[in-house]
């Protein structure tokens, strides 16, 4: 996979817009920030912030427009319109509008009803014998396309936490796509997924490893979207595909907000409440009780996500290697599944044993700085 120049306009588009609201921050920060400089309880980072990086990454993708294959044009207009809700319900957020995660959550529901009018388009089969009968009726597969895609949104704005951790999980689920597209020969789908890599190309050489600017809601939730969407374009486009691969390209996020669900219920947390137990959260913290010390967060938190990045390209790897191989690639979800727990729980007990500051379900307070978030 080769990124043409048609990858190096909206690399170049998205940058511009990137350095245009740093450069005008003063002008905006009072809203880009706005409730977001000092309290947020899984915050990651110290000083306010713009978090409206996805408007750049948006105007990127409407720049795309003029790039996409001619042959998916049809596709990509009406599911480009699809991001308004979600994208302007995340922004009003941004921009210190509180809008509560439940309301969130169905902005990214309506964004899928919106993109199934559009396109026609919803998840096909599951690839569970028997089940696919029942996910043919087309009822049930319309649910079950808003559910997913609405938790996809939900999940990519979960890993927000670091710099360059979202957008760069983002770029992994892209590349993996697109790999999966070329083994299915669809070149024009490959085309697709590029434009999208070089648009947050262009964000994260503003985001990481400094974090001068954020994604926010609206480009965290947008993200999801676009790339939820992308997953069922290739089930619908590539017969030999299965949706179990696709899941691994999409494990770690998914498998973060899952282990949240089910962390929040034990504990008898309220599921939108946010909490500092995060995966990622946990490595940054880890870094700093066993190696950095503390007032290094400005280390700890671009050198988490360093961490994390060949581990969320494992399933994505996988994925990629077992494209059309359905049992195999449900297999290696359940290994990464059990990976994913047993490394956590580990880690936990590595840091008690370290610092003895990681007590039962609370991490010690962080810095003052980024979003709250949903699940």
């Amino acid at each position: 996979m080769v990124i043409g120049h048609e990858g190096i306009v909206v690399f170049l588009v998205s940058l511009a817009g990137c350095a245009l609201l740093y450069w005008t921050k003063n002008l905006h920060l009072g809203r880009s920030a706005r409730g977001h400089s000092g309290g947020a309880v899984q915050s990651a980072h110290g000083n306010p912030t713009p978090r409206i990086g996805g408007v750049a990454i948006g105007g990127a993708l409407v720049v795309s427009l003029f790039f996409a294959p001619t042959s998916m044009l049809d596709n990509y207009g009406p599911f480009v319109i699809s991001l308004t809700p979600v994208f302007l319900a995340g922004l009003a957020d941004d921009l210190g509008y509180h809008v509560p995660p439940w309301s969130r959550l169905m902005a990214a529901a309506l964004s899928s009803i919106l993109a199934i009018a559009l396109l026609q388009m919803w998840i096909p089969r599951v690839d569970i014998p028997y089940v696919d009968a029942l996910v043919a009726y087309a009822p049930v597969g319309i649910l079950l396309t808003i559910f997913a895609t609405s938790g996809v949104c939900n999940a990519f704005n979960l890993i927000d936490g670091l710099n360059g951790l979202s957008a760069g999980t983002g770029v992994m689920v892209a590349v993996g796509i697109a790999a999966i597209a070329h083994a299915g020969g669809d070149p024009n789908f490959v085309q697709l997924s590029i434009l999208l890599v070089g648009a947050l190309a262009g964000f994260l050489i503003f985001n990481f490893p400094l974090g001068k600017l954020f994604l926010g809601d609206a480009g965290a939730y947008s993200l999801g979207h676009i790339l939820a969407w992308f997953a069922i374009l290739a089930v619908n486009r590539i017969p030999d595909v299965t949706v179990w691969a696709l899941l691994l390209v999409f494990f770690w996020p998914v498998a973060d907000t899952l282990f949240a669900i089910y962390r929040r219920t034990r504990s008898g947390h309220k599921l939108d409440q946010p909490d500092r137990l995060h995966y990622h959260q946990f490595v940054m913290r880890a870094l700093e009780i066993a190696w950095l010390g503390r007032g290094k967060r400005h280390i700890s938190n671009p050198l988490a996500t360093l961490v994390m990045m060949p581990l969320i390209a494992m399933p994505v790897l996988v994925g990629v290697l077992l494209w059309d191989q359905p049992l195999l690639s449900f297999i290696a979800v359940l290994v990464f599944a059990l990976l994913f727990v047993g490394s956590y729980m580990l880690g936990i007990r590595f840091a008690a044993a370290r610092r003895g500051r990681f007590r039962s379900g609370s991490l010690p307070r962080p810095s003052p700085g980024k979003e709250s978030h949903s699940v």
